[in-house]
């Protein structure tokens, strides 16, 4: 964006340092000058002393909501997306603020924009979206952060150029795989007939071309592909004079006659690096073959290699190894740089390595303790390189009010989800946990041979199908049935046991029963025996059975005392020791 970037109102005010390295405040003029400055005290003050929070500058017609997210003053843009700014307020040229955020790479302010609304397919002048604007200057982090929103990554401007077409004319390598990464077409043409390809090869950009020819269907097909003019790619590269592309398409590589088997034999190391081929990058440095820190052509180690296309895997074993991650190629780029250039966020994570942002699980946050607030956050965007230069103070300062709106907010929501149940209103919460509840009840009955011969680890909450989450909900709902299952189960064995116990009490009432029977039965037989002085032996041996009764002895003189009943209407009678 020429004569932006260094410029702004003619009123704004500089600030100075002091020895102690502390920025001195000073007092702005407007409320464009606060914003630029990331001062937000000075630009709630301007506001409530009566200034307009969509006012227009004479010199750019920039809002204040367009100068944040121009030098990226993301809490003054905080600010003032709450109070209100208009988000859809264009420039004369018809830049957003979105726009302006894509220009700029300030993407940070990009995905604070799109929480708050920001429409991403607001055209310009020339029909560009936010989405081909990031991929003409190359700001991959902020063309990502579009792309997750669920923008459509194949609008046309007026042209009739897709983000895919402005990235192969640019020379937008780590855009044009991402693009692709997220299905584009670089098979559809412009209102000239241009492919991608053909932009590529007129503007010499040999790396986006050979990549665009692998991605083709057909590259035989796409070289002898003609546009509107009648040109195809080796038309383009003679009248543009690209020897670059003329080589290469004669096979003869403008690095040499075989530029892949050449970088192969030169650099091995660097071909595995890129491929991520951990097996054969260990081999050459545990053999010897290379040097762990050793550098191509263009001064790029096997860091830069792997980071670029995010080869984690071998990144953390050369990391382990002792690679040198400060190591700058010949664009000055660390490998930190690469990977945060290809959008690879784990490698720049990794790269990164354990920032002062990075605290303890343990660690409770403590408003009063200021040394939280300095080694907690991260701020600022990824793509742009000159952010304003706010101090640690500053941004520490940030993050406490940030911080306290928080807790203000919570408050509120609290008072608010009160007031509302006892409005009688019902939350999607409850909504969704008597959901649950009601899917739950329907699930099938319990089968004790499917579910207890389940293998122990299956009912481990550390095992990884009860981690995941889509596994969690139905396992939970199905041991709920199963606990009702087996709950009814106990009933029923506890009904069954009570049946039993009555039914032995009544067998231990008809017992006693017997008993008295057969005692009533015994007095008149022994009575008709007494005179009998013949029986005298016989009773003696009758009280010696009496002492050593037992309940064998009991069941078998029983069963002689029925025979001896069922005997008497027939004129006959027996006595026990006649069986003895």
């Amino acid at each position: 964006m020429p004569g932006v970037s260094g410029s702004g109102p003619s009123t704004f005010s500089t600030e100075t340092a002091t020895p102690l390295g502390a920025r001195k405040k000073v007092h702005f003029g407007s409320i464009h000058d606060a914003v630029r400055a990331g001062d937000v005290k000075q630009l709630s003050e301007i506001v409530e002393r009566g200034a307009s929070i969509n006012e227009v500058d004479v010199l750019h017609k920039f809002t204040p909501l367009h100068w944040a997210a121009h030098s990226g003053s993301l809490e003054c843009l905080h600010w003032l997306l709450w109070h209100g700014a208009d988000l859809s307020q264009a420039t004369v040229t018809g830049w957003t603020a979105a726009h302006i955020a894509a220009i700029r790479g300030q993407d940070a302010c990009m995905q604070a924009l799109i929480i708050n609304g920001a429409n991403l397919a607001a055209q310009d002048d020339r029909g560009c979206t936010p989405l081909h604007l990031a991929t003409t200057h190359g700001h991959s982090f902020t063309l990502q952060i579009m792309l997750r929103s669920g923008v459509d990554p194949s609008v046309t401007d007026k042209r009739e150029w897709k983000p895919v077409h402005y990235a192969a004319f640019h020379g937008r390598l780590g855009c044009l795989q991402l693009l692709i990464k997220w299905g584009c077409s670089i098979e559809d043409v412009d209102y000239n007939g241009n492919l991608p390809v053909h932009l590529a090869a007129m503007e010499g950009h040999l790396h986006c071309f050979k990549y665009l020819l692998s991605r083709m269907s057909s590259a035989s097909q796409a070289l002898k592909a003609f546009n509107d003019n009648g040109e195809n790619v080796l038309d383009l590269a003679q009248r543009f004079f690209k020897q670059n592309i003329l080589q290469f398409i004669q096979g003869a590589e403008y690095e040499g006659n075989d530029t892949k088997d050449q970088e192969t034999l030169a650099f091995p190391g660097h071909v595995a690096a890129f491929k991520g081929d951990l097996e054969m990058l260990k081999k050459l440095i545990d053999d010897g073959v290379i040097n762990i820190n050793e550098r191509d052509n263009n001064g790029s180690t096997l860091m830069h290699k792997a980071a670029g296309q995010g080869h984690v895997e071998c990144l953390q074993w050369l990391i382990k190894m002792g690679a040198d991650s400060n190591i700058t190629n010949k664009a000055r780029e660390k490998p930190s740089d690469v990977a945060k250039r290809f959008a690879h966020l784990a490698a720049v994570k990794l790269l990164e390595g354990l920032q002062k942002y990075d605290i303890d699980d343990e660690s409770e946050i403590d408003e009063n303790d200021i040394k939280f607030f300095i080694r907690h956050g991260v701020e600022g965007s990824t793509d742009a390189k000159d952010d304003i230069g706010l101090s640690e103070s500053d941004k520490t300062d940030a993050r406490v009010r940030a911080y306290k709106k928080t807790v203000e907010l919570r408050h509120l929501l609290e008072i608010a989800e009160s007031n509302y149940k006892q409005l009688g209103g019902i939350k999607e919460e409850d909504l969704k946990q008597k959901k649950e509840q009601l899917e739950s009840e329907k699930l099938p009955s319990f089968r004790p041979e499917i579910q207890l011969n389940m293998p122990w680890e299956f009912w481990c909450p550390h095992h990884p199908a009860i981690r995941q989450k889509e596994t969690l909900v139905p396992v939970l709902a199905s041991m709920s049935g199963t606990i009702k299952e087996l709950q009814g189960h106990l009933e029923y064995e506890r009904l069954r046991r009570e049946k039993l116990e009555c039914q032995l009490d009544e067998y231990r009432a008809e017992v006693d029963q017997l008993r008295e029977m057969l005692e009533k039965t015994q007095v008149p037989n022994f009575a008709a025996v007494e005179d009998d002085p013949s029986c005298e032996s016989s009773k003696e041996k009758r009280r010696v059975k009496k002492k050593v009764s037992s309940g064998g002895v009991f069941v078998k003189s029983l069963g002689i005392w029925c025979m001896c009943l069922a005997a008497e209407p027939m004129g006959r009678s027996y006595h026990l020791w006649d069986y003895d």
